[in-house]
């Protein structure tokens, strides 16, 4: 027969076991999302992030955590935010928003596996070995979208076939920023245009660029790929819209913000995929042996209503080919 004591020292241990199993219990995964924009411009990407990673069996606060770190377009931020993720040992990094997130990242530490969307080439940038095997710690989804700047002027000057000086806003602080300007000014010089530079810094010097365009006679705008611009877009979209200027733009989120034309890549659906290789990661994968993505559809998008504001009539040609006509 179990007397009382023998009854209280066998609840104890029968309480005190499950506490203990479930301190034995793995931590669970810990991923650090660095990104040089802003969590409001972003939320669309997050969430194509989150779907991706749902799909690869992870849902945050379930059997995932992410520590969200965001620049706010301060670029120079980025080496600390992800020496932050490093002190927080996370299991896995994402670095979103541009080459110079995942530079961050991959200076930051040579042995957490790191998930990128950076720019068209990065192999050239040091990131990884190569596109099949990257061999490294890192691997992700090359955009390759500064290579279309020519395509987007042709079709801009579909829009505007008189357009004879040529606006080209640049992040003064872009890892090919002056890859872009002779892109730019070569196709520029072969359509028999002039082409204007509007570098910009911070937020502040936006609307001193559209008016240095204004007062240099520029008839059209091509905004350039940048992390910075695409956290501005709707401020970048109504200036153009204030100032009368045509514009091109690198993202579908530019149109649907009411930009002119945009033609380029998803940047939703690498957000997507990044979740779905951060799963592959978390179960074992290595960066290493995952090859860098690169795009292999490119979209056009059309606002036929911002051409109709601008006075501009909109071929019949280019209905046509447009992915997405938004009236």
């Amino acid at each position: 027969m179990i007397g009382r004591r023998d009854f209280i020292t066998l609840l104890g241990g029968a309480t005190a076991w499950p506490l203990a199993a479930r301190a034995q219990q793995p931590a669970m995964p810990l991923i650090g999302f660095l990104n040089s924009g802003s969590a409001l411009a972003f939320q669309r990407h997050v969430d194509a992030f989150h779907q991706g990673l749902k799909e690869a069996g992870y849902v945050e606060g379930r059997n995932v955590a992410i520590d969200y770190r965001w620049a706010d377009g301060q670029q120079g931020r980025l080496p600390e935010l992800a020496a932050a993720l490093v002190r927080r040992r996370a299991s896995l990094i994402v670095a979103t928003g541009g080459s110079m997130s995942a530079h961050a990242a991959t200076n930051a530490t040579a042995t957490i596996p790191i998930v990128f969307i950076a720019g068209p080439d990065p192999v050239a940038d040091g990131l990884v070995q190569n596109l099949r095997q990257p061999g490294g710690n890192a691997t992700g989804f090359a955009m390759t979208t500064s290579q279309l700047m020519p395509k987007r002027l042709e079709l801009l000057l579909e829009l505007v076939p008189k357009a004879a000086t040529i606006a080209l806003l640049l992040n003064a602080t872009g890892v090919d920023t002056d890859a872009v300007e002779k892109d730019v000014e070569a196709a520029t010089r072969a359509f028999g245009r002039r082409m204007v530079v509007l570098k910009v810094g911070t937020e502040s010097d936006l609307e001193a660029a559209f008016l240095s365009a204004v007062r240099q006679g520029a008839d059209a705008l091509l905004v350039s790929p940048s992390a910075i611009f695409t956290d501005r877009r709707a401020q970048i979209v109504a200036f153009a819209a204030r100032y009368a200027l045509p514009a091109a733009y690198p993202w579908r989120e530019y149109a649907e913000a009411g930009g002119l034309i945009s033609y380029g890549p998803s940047v939703v659906l690498a957000y997507y995929q990044t979740g779905q290789y951060a799963g592959r990661i978390l179960k074992g994968d290595k960066p290493a042996d995952l090859p860098v993505q690169q795009p292999v559809k490119f979209e056009e998008v059309l606002n036929v209503k911002t051409a109709k504001a601008l006075g501009l009539t909109v071929p019949p040609s280019l209905l046509a080919t447009a992915d997405e006509v938004i009236e």
